[in-house]
């Protein structure tokens, strides 16, 4: 998958008394200085691209060298390796795929955590278990930095129109300094407690949306079997009590919205493998909390099946496709 590095500024829920939190927000609120970024993948690079539409110096990196170009062409500074980045920025922001990814970023041989500065925030986006969430948390409080979690909703479209959803936690007192660089990239930046939340929040999000998505193409699907026309029927659901996201907005039917994967035989957008991520972590923590999600259940074994059919690297949405494909066997 693409990039796996992004950087971010540590929020730690109430927690990290030995923090300097008034130098944090002090200097944080200052000037347009140095902001780190860390993974530029379908989701970090257009969010870095707006960092720097607002008048933010980037210092990036990614694992694989060419997500840096376009962002470097608009003026980036490139770097190495996340302990670069901790070097020259004491505030980072990182986008990744997965907790493996979250931890080597934060805690491994180049890590950010191995030249963080004291007062540092460290804001991380990705979709990752809350716990983890809470671990990069306490390693950053021991280092003097502060960590906040700030999951997004909105995908690709979004993040390229600077109109994503952050759910944000960490500590409050800190929200204010992180919303500052959060409302370059999104329209709604939402603070949702100590850190953990606003992953739990995402997580609740994704399900939902996975369900969602699913039962879409179920009804697509059967619509087109009993001689309705696609665009007729999206039209019909999106002015009846059947409208979600998932219809009116990003279309699962090829040829019924322009501007959406399902028209681009599902490339870019969100991928089949990182919903089945995504579902696994809503399972993991539905698990452990004794919580019934029987739909988030059945919505993950069939991500898992449509990424073991060769879906993995479509956008999600493709799960259209594959009733369809499963429909003639």
């Amino acid at each position: 998958m693409a990039a796996v590095l992004r950087g971010s500024r540590y929020l730690v829920g109430g927690c990290c008394k030995h923090v300097d939190f008034a130098f944090v927000s002090t200097r944080s609120m200052a000037s347009k200085t140095q902001v780190g970024f860390i993974g530029l993948g379908n989701m970090g690079n257009p969010m870095a691209k707006n960092l720097l539409k607002h008048g933010y110096p980037v210092i990036a990196t990614d694992v694989f060298p060419e997500s840096c170009k376009e962002v470097q062409e608009l003026g980036a500074q490139i770097v190495d390796n996340p302990a670069e980045v901790a070097d020259k920025a004491d505030r980072i922001i990182t986008m990744l795929p997965s907790s493996p990814n979250v931890v080597d970023v934060y805690t491994g041989p180049n890590g950010i955590l191995k030249k963080v500065k004291k007062g540092s925030l460290l804001i991380d986006s990705s979709t990752i278990d809350p716990s983890v969430s809470k671990e990069m948390a306490a390693a950053a409080e021991k280092m003097g930095a502060v960590f906040m979690d700030a999951p997004v909703s909105g995908g690709v479209g979004a993040a390229s129109s600077g109109k994503l959803t952050f759910m944000v936690g960490g500590a409050e007192e800190e929200f204010t300094a992180a919303k500052e660089l959060l409302s370059c990239m999104g329209a709604n930046v939402v603070y949702c407690g100590q850190v953990g939340t606003g992953q739990a929040a995402k997580i609740c999000n994704n399900m939902l949306l996975a369900i969602g998505m699913i039962g879409t193409s179920e009804t697509m699907n059967l619509g087109i079997r009993l001689g309705l026309d696609p665009k007729l029927l999206a039209k019909i659901l999106n002015m009846s009590s059947g409208r979600c996201w998932s219809s009116d907005t990003y279309n699962p039917v090829p040829g019924v919205m322009e501007g959406v994967p399902s028209g681009n035989n599902y490339q870019g957008g969100f991928g089949t493998q990182l919903m089945a991520k995504d579902l696994g972590l809503a399972q993991n923590t539905a698990t452990n909390t004794k919580t019934p999600v029987p739909l988030g259940s059945l919505a993950h074994q069939i991500y898992r099946m449509m990424c073991a059919r060769g879906y993995a690297n479509k956008d999600f949405s493709s799960v259209f496709q594959f009733l369809r494909e499963e429909e003639g066997q």
